[in-house]
C-alpha cells in the first residue's frame, strides 16, 4: 500500500454521507470504500487492509460501536471513527470501552472530515506494530497432560475430607492401648529383672503407675491431632485446585 495513498473504509447507510467523505477524501489522496452495514464492513475488512474505519453509530442491525468492537478484535492497530449525530455519555463509555479513537459529530464538514482522517492515520502510525505471536513447544501439551494427571481430583480430595473423622477415630482407639501396652511391658520387664536398686525399682513402680494417664493423654490428643492435619492436607488441596 503506497504511503501518499491512504485506504479509508466509510460505513453508512445513508448514501449522502458515504458520497460526501469520497469527495473530500479523494481530493486529499485517499482511496475511499464504502459499505452500507456493519456485516458488508466486515466482509470487505476480511477481503482488504485499510488504514482507517468512518462508521455511522446507528444502522440497521449491528450498529456502529458493535462494528467497532469487532473491528477492534481483529485488527487491534486499526482505528476506528464514530459518526453520530445522537451524542450520549453512554454511547461515549461504550465506544471508550470498544476502543474507538474518535467521535465525529454531525453536521459534518469537508474540514472536520479531513482533520478527523489525518488525525487518525497519524495515530495509527504513532501505535507499535503488533508482536508476533511466539509459538507454543511442542512439550507444553505433554507437560500440561503430566501436571493434570498428578492434580488431585475433587472426588479424592473430598473423600480425604470425609474419611478425617474416622481416621481421627482410629488414633482414638489404637493408641491408647499401643501406649499402656509399651509402658506396662517396660515397667514389667523392669520389675522382673529384680536388679535390687531400689531406686531403680521405684522409678519402674512409678513408670507402670503412671502407664494409665499416659494412654489418657494419647486419649485425648491424638485424634484432634490427626483431624487437624488431615483436615489440612484436604483443605490444602482444594486451594490448589
Amino acid at each position: 500500500m503506497s504511503a501518499l495513498r491512504k485506504k479509508v473504509l466509510v460505513v453508512d447507510d445513508d448514501p449522502v454521507v458515504a458520497r460526501s467523505f469520497d469527495r473530500v477524501l479523494s481530493d486529499k489522496g485517499y482511496a475511499v470504500i464504502t459499505a452500507s452495514d456493519g456485516p458488508e464492513a466486515l466482509k470487505k475488512l476480511a477481503d482488504a487492509e485499510y488504514d482507517v474505519v468512518f462508521t455511522d453509530i446507528r444502522m440497521p442491525g449491528m450498529d456502529g460501536i458493535q462494528l467497532a468492537e469487532r473491528v477492534k478484535a481483529r485488527r487491534p492497530w486499526l482505528p476506528v471513527v464514530i459518526i453520530t449525530g445522537y451524542g450520549s455519555l453512554e454511547n461515549e463509555a461504550r465506544a471508550d470501552a470498544a476502543g474507538v479513537a474518535q467521535f465525529l459529530h454531525k453536521p459534518l464538514s469537508a474540514e472536520m472530515i479531513e482533520a478527523s482522517a489525518s488525525k487518525a492515520v497519524a495515530g495509527a502510525k504513532a501505535q507499535p506494530a503488533p508482536a508476533p505471536q511466539a509459538e507454543v513447544p511442542a512439550a507444553a501439551p505433554a507437560l500440561e497432560q503430566a501436571a493434570e494427571a498428578v492434580r488431585p481430583s475433587p472426588w479424592k480430595t473430598a473423600g480425604m475430607l470425609v474419611a478425617a473423622p474416622f481416621i481421627g477415630l482410629v488414633y482414638a482407639i489404637a493408641f491408647p492401648f499401643i501406649g499402656l501396652g509399651m509402658l506396662a511391658w517396660m515397667g514389667g520387664t523392669e520389675l522382673f529383672r529384680r536388679s535390687g536398686k531400689i531406686g531403680r525399682f521405684v522409678r519402674n513402680v512409678l513408670l507402670f503407675i503412671t502407664a494409665p494417664f499416659v494412654g489418657l493423654a494419647y486419649v485425648i490428643a491424638f485424634p484432634f491431632v490427626g483431624l487437624a492435619v488431615l483436615a489440612w492436607m484436604g483443605a490444602k488441596a482444594l486451594v490448589k485446585r
